[in-house]
């Protein structure tokens, strides 16, 4: 069954941001995994945690094996490592479930 993260970050350098999302893109798709929403967030109203958040985003994937394999795969994490972790100072996840 297919699986959905609903993800918030704080996004701190959206110029590294805007290249992890283009150099892990074709990675994703790979495995057919794909974003389903993506919003920048100026203001939060409520949350459950105290780090900031200015990112909301759905990542979907074929099941939960893919979604396991795309975050463990060596070139993702390389991308991860050179773009993301500059570019994100909080991650929060919010929920990970099952669609149809």
């Amino acid at each position: 069954m297919a699986v959905e993260t609903l993800v918030a970050l704080q996004v701190d350098d959206a110029e590294s941001y805007r290249r992890y999302r283009e150099g892990m893109m074709p990675l994703l798709k790979a495995l057919g995994g794909r974003f389903g929403y993506d919003f920048e967030i100026a203001k939060v109203l409520k949350s459950e945690t105290e780090e900031p958040i200015n990112r909301v985003f759905t990542l979907r994937f074929p099941d939960r094996a893919t979604m396991e394999s795309f975050f463990a795969n060596e070139e993702y994490l390389k991308i991860r490592n050179e773009f993301f972790e500059p570019a994100v100072s909080a991650v929060t996840m919010i929920a990970l479930y099952e669609r149809d």
